[in-house]
């Protein structure tokens, strides 16, 4: 079920989240991208869905930011006004490579189309 006040404070943390993490000094961090955030109805736990380009690295990136979890949520305290802050759970999110990978797919089957019409 969707909560209004639930889909605002997700919205919030997003870009809370994303501020904060490009101010993180760990250049093994590279670039990321926060593709959407998650909030529990009682607004007790957030799930931070990321993306990055460098998906050989997401072991990596996911072991930095759950390490930098103390620092984002103090930070995050700072900016929010929220009687309870919520505990935060990164987590990668596939969809990047899954349409990748669906366009390809895609491209493979209109390629394979495209030659059998040829040799007609």
């Amino acid at each position: 079920m969707n909560y209004p006040r639930a889909l605002r404070v997700a919205e919030a943390i997003k870009e809370d989240v994303c501020y904060i993490i490009s101010m993180l000094k760990d250049p093994r961090v590279g670039i990321i991208t926060v593709m959407g955030v998650k909030v529990s109805a009682d607004l007790k736990n957030a799930t931070v869905f990321i993306s990055s380009l460098d998906c050989s690295k997401k072991e990596e990136i996911l072991g930095i930011l759950d390490n930098a979890k103390g620092y984002i949520r103090t930070e995050l305290g700072k900016k929010l006004r929220l009687k309870y802050l919520p505990e935060l759970s990164f987590k990668w999110d596939e969809s990047v490579e899954r349409g990748i990978k669906i366009s390809r797919i895609i491209q493979s089957v209109k390629k394979a189309e495209d030659d059998k019409e040829n040799n007609k």
